[in-house]
């Protein structure tokens, strides 16, 4: 036992020694907004029309680098890091929809963002997006949902979807633990420096599951800019982000019946992008959803797995960039 506590305590003092390295290295890149208490980490480059960027569940600002700088060309880019998440502080309160929607909405007012702005989300933050228009339908100007996660999926869990969801939530508790004792941060050293070995024994004594979860991520995240792979490592280190993983997952029911009870607006501008592994069911609600609008497009995106905005991110630019031409045209139309 005397050993075991020794290996503790040391791993613990690595953990302190590199989360105070990571923020003498990685400062928040925006500025950080303070909401009521809680401070939300915001970026923003980039002139004109407001298009704010909603990242995927457990995601941060960092996964929109590439198609924020090309938004940035042609309007105000902004993406944020959701409570708990990157650099913003932990959460608060429960993380179902409402409180999501309602802490963005207080980000907009107290950063003094313009509206109305375009909102892009990403898969989680798809229905997020979604539920938002729903509640504050002055503050949109349009939406661009990418592989939106779809409310039906989560409201009468299946039992596939239902040990996903209590994987997603063990792993992340018990990478909280992990982390606190610098193993995660020793894993994810030696994974990124091409090792596998003990990576591959963490990842089975979190999930079960060996590398195969850690692993997918990490390609993942090797499609986004080089230089934003350090901080994403530095984020994946902290209890913190680990605590509101398992937060999220855990809320993600809740989540899906709030958003499930919101309509949007019916003459909003609407694109979905889907991405070429949609089963069939979920590509006939997003056409039902681009439908409904007055103004709605599905694009599959046919070379994109789940991060069309990594795969293809083109696709995402060019349909910020539709919207945001169609509502210049509107105003400069004679009355």
């Amino acid at each position: 036992m005397a050993i075991v506590a020794a290996l503790v305590a040391a791993g613990a003092i690595y953990q302190a020694a590199g989360v105070a390295a990571d923020g003498r290295r990685y400062p928040p890149p925006g500025r950080m907004v303070d909401i009521g208490g809680t401070k939300l980490h915001l970026m923003e480059s980039g002139a004109g029309a407001a298009v704010i960027f909603e990242a995927g569940i457990s995601a941060t600002c960092l996964n929109w680098t590439q198609v924020r700088g090309r938004v940035a060309e042609f309007a105000r880019a902004c993406a944020y890091d959701r409570a708990g998440l990157g650099w913003s502080d932990a959460a608060t309160s429960p993380r179902t929809t409402l409180a999501i929607v309602s802490e963005l909405h207080e980000l907009l007012r107290a950063a003094q963002i313009p509206t109305p702005c375009i909102l892009v989300g990403h898969s989680f933050g798809g229905m997020t997006a979604l539920a938002y228009a729903a509640t504050y339908p002055e503050d949109i100007a349009g939406l661009v949902l990418v592989d939106p996660l779809g409310p039906g999926e989560w409201l009468n869990i299946s039992p596939a979807h239902g040990r996903m969801l209590r994987l997603g939530v063990r792993l992340s508790k018990r990478g909280a633990w992990l982390a606190r004792i610098g193993i995660v941060r020793a894993a994810l050293a030696l994974l990124m420096a091409g090792g596998r070995r003990v990576p591959q024994l963490v990842a089975r004594a979190s999930s079960g599951r060996g590398e195969s979860v850690i692993s997918r991520l990490v390609g993942e995240v090797r499609k986004m800019p080089p230089e934003t792979w350090p901080m994403v490592r530095a984020h994946w280190c902290q209890p913190k982000s680990f605590v509101a993983m398992a937060a999220y997952f855990e809320s993600l029911p809740a989540s899906a019946a709030e958003a499930a009870l919101l309509d949007p607006p019916l003459n909003l501008p609407i694109t979905v992008l889907s991405a070429s592994n949609v089963p069939p069911e979920q590509l006939e609600e997003r056409e039902r959803l681009v439908r409904r609008s007055s103004r709605g497009q599905h694009i599959v995106a046919h070379k994109s797995g789940h991060w069309i905005q990594l795969d293809e991110p083109e696709l995402v630019v060019e349909a910020v960039r539709e919207i945001l031409a169609a509502r210049a045209a509107q105003f400069l139309r004679p009355s």
